[in-house]
């Protein structure tokens, strides 16, 4: 470190001395805090721009020498400048604020849902028998049931009994469909068989696990992961990709004006490349992305049953090859899910367990109303007791209403809570680590989706198996997400330096969403913090263990995963929530895992330039690189340094510069 950063302080003076004989530039910042992210970390007064590239970072002495009759200059008001930011791990043709019928992640209960839907009806002017799509549902608050709409299928009947509903999960995971949505499932010989107890136990008894039922055994309207596929329902990262073509530039224009100049679009099919390529041949992409391709292996599987990898990959070199060398477009990586999500809903009749895969079997909460009339944990199921071995043992003697409703009066809980789980992967463990060694024998860089402890286990075994099979440990593999992290797989993320895409602003307490996960993975009584955020349980150490991994030896970027939660890609209420672990006005989450200041800006630049591997490119203002940086309205580094981290979400962009071009300014303030 002591010679970078000597060598980093020479350089600066040598640049200093060269200044004076330098042709003139064409804009000069002066009278500003320029962080530059440099290997020293260090700031400049300064910083001099031509034709696009960076020509100077330094004192003002040095800059003025590069003022010429047509040079642009601007005071920077003593203002922080740093390197246009980098989002890792995003979903930007999402983002964009249309005209559509959303929650926008607001809770609803369920009669006040329909009530918002039918006006959507009138307001859209929704044929009979069209589908109504509903966006940003918040699937982990609000969706209180009532006698009227004990659940989300009769709820969404009530409020349109005459076209099929799909509520989109503001995760991208998550869905809620009715009856007439519900009915078009088909199976895997494209028969509309519809979703119900029947079929689930027979043609779609894959997808079990992903479908809510009710204490019937009929679905109950929630339908998550791929089990939403058989239905012919809107995707949600697709559902206003024909409207978004109308106005693409929108898109750029939202990421500029938060401070992104670069980024990764984390769920890239071949159709949605014509995005791309219209706002780059109308010269409106001012940023720079690497489209992380996705393909589901098991779509090539040959008729003996095995996956045609090099099929798959054909496709993927193709588009790989057409963006080669492309200063704006890349498409270097592979996106593999290990998992889909954690959430289990504490609502339903039994409640539906997490979805994601975990090294230990989930817990069988018991809800019920407490005093306050909130939801709690009354108790939990002794899955290993006579009674639920001898569920487990005769599934067939419950599987009449009057059958379920005996046992539940008898013994206060479901009989399909005997279930023993613990979730599963996304696809077969071994196709994941097929995917992950072919994908990497073919020079991509892996991006994998890991949310549960196994699902994170699986995704450090198929990168590691990856890297063995080629002997490259240099591409920049990273794991996106990492809610539950065990220790063991701590010390193999940093023995491997591998890239971690972290969405800060999850790592924090939230009393609905915690009712969602923690029960089922530590035994709980009442709904308060402490009850919650026990500081030794599992779960609480596990929980984003940002600081750890970093520790270990993981390089941390940064991810909004915008649109999921809010459209918003918010760096600076990410970069605030990595500091404090808390929402405000409530205690934070982990608190020993919380990061500095310079952590997450390093996350938010250079960090998240490796990971798109073109460090030497931009993610510092340096010397050669692209005029990437924006100002802001307030000092970031100062506020996490003082002690008031809780400040710096409220940041704003005044002015972003991409290729030494002012691509956005903020309006003055009236």
């Amino acid at each position: 470190m002591k010679k970078r950063l000597i060598a980093a302080l020479l350089g600066a003076s040598m640049l200093a001395s060269a200044a004076h004989a330098a042709a003139p530039a064409d804009y000069v910042l002066q009278n500003a805090r320029i962080y530059t992210e440099d290997a020293a970390r260090s700031t400049a007064q300064a910083m001099a721009v031509s034709g696009g590239k960076i020509v100077y970072v330094g004192d003002a002495a040095g800059a003025k020498a590069l003022i010429g009759p047509n040079t642009r200059v601007e005071d920077g008001a003593g203002r922080l400048v740093l390197p246009g930011l980098v989002d890792a791990h995003i979903h930007p043709t999402g983002i964009a604020d249309l005209d559509v019928c959303s929650f926008e992640s607001k809770p609803y209960s369920l009669d006040a849902m329909a009530g918002f839907i039918q006006a959507c009806i009138k307001r859209y002017d929704i044929k009979p028998g069209q589908w109504i799509t509903v966006q940003q549902w918040n699937f982990s608050a609000g969706n209180e049931p009532s006698a009227q709409a004990p659940d989300l299928r009769r709820a969404l009947d009530r409020a349109a009994p005459n076209n099929p509903v799909a509520l989109l999960g503001n995760d991208g995971h998550h869905g809620a469909f009715n009856s007439l949505g519900l009915a078009r499932a088909k199976n895997a010989k494209g028969q509309v068989v519809g979703y119900s107890r029947a079929t689930i136990a027979s043609d779609f008894k894959d997808f079990a696990k992903l479908i809510g039922v009710d204490a019937a055994g009929e679905p109950n309207g929630t339908v998550n992961e791929d089990a939403r596929d058989v239905i012919d329902a809107p995707n949600l990262l697709l559902v206003n990709f024909q409207a978004l073509m109308k106005t693409p530039q929108l898109v750029p224009e939202r990421l500029n004006s938060v401070g992104i100049t670069a980024m990764q679009d984390a769920y890239v099919v071949p159709e949605m490349q014509v995005f791309y390529d219209t706002l780059a041949a109308q010269g409106k992409l001012t940023v720079r992305v690497n489209l992380m391709q996705f393909y589901l292996p098991e779509e090539f599987r040959a008729a003996d049953g095995h996956i045609e990898y090099d099929r798959l990959l054909t496709g993927a070199k193709q588009i790989r090859a057409k963006y080669a060398g492309d200063d704006l477009i890349r498409s270097e990586a592979i996106k593999i899910f290990a998992d889909g999500v954690l959430e289990g809903n504490p609502y339903a009749v039994p409640p539906t367990l997490p979805d994601s895969p975990s090294l230990k079997p989930y817990l069988q909460p018991i809800f019920g109303k407490g005093a306050d009339g909130k939801l709690v944990v009354k108790g939990y199921v002794d899955t290993a007791s006579s009674l639920c071995q001898g569920v487990r043992a005769h599934p067939d003697q419950y599987e009449s209403a009057e059958a379920v409703a005996a046992f539940m009066k008898a013994n206060g809980y479901h009989p399909g809570q005997c279930a023993i789980s613990s979730g599963k992967l996304q696809h077969d463990r071994q196709v994941i680590l097929d995917y992950a060694k072919a994908a990497h024998l073919a020079g991509f860089t892996l991006h994998i989706h890991a949310i549960g402890d196994a699902a994170v286990r699986t995704a450090v075994d198929a990168i590691e198996g990856a890297r063995a099979a080629d002997g490259n440990d240099k591409t920049p593999d990273t794991i996106a997400h990492l809610q539950v992290v065990s220790p063991e797989d701590i010390a193999r993320i940093g023995k491997d330096h591998l890239y971690l895409a972290y969405t800060y602003s999850w790592a924090n307490a939230d009393p609905e969403y915690d009712l969602t996960v923690v029960p089922f993975f530590e035994h709980v009584s009442g709904n308060s913090y402490a009850d919650y955020h026990k500081p030794d349980s599992y779960y609480e150490k596990a929980f984003y263990p940002t600081k750890s991994t970093k520790a270990a030896g993981a390089i941390l970027a940064a991810g909004s995963d915008a649109p999921v939660n809010t459209r918003d890609p918010q760096p600076f209420v990410n970069m605030q929530l990595g500091l404090t672990r808390a929402e405000p006005g409530l205690p934070p989450a982990t608190p020993s895992e919380r990061l500095t200041v310079r952590d997450v800006v390093d996350a938010y630049t250079i960090h998240g330039a490796q990971a798109m591997g073109r460090a030497d490119e931009y993610g510092s203002l340096e010397v050669g690189k692209s005029a990437d940086f924006i100002l802001l309205d307030q000092d970031i580094l100062a506020l996490g340094d003082a002690g008031h981290a809780d400040q710096i979400g409220k940041t704003k962009v005044l002015e972003t510069w991409f290729k030494g071009q002012k691509v956005y300014a903020a309006k003055p303030q009236s």
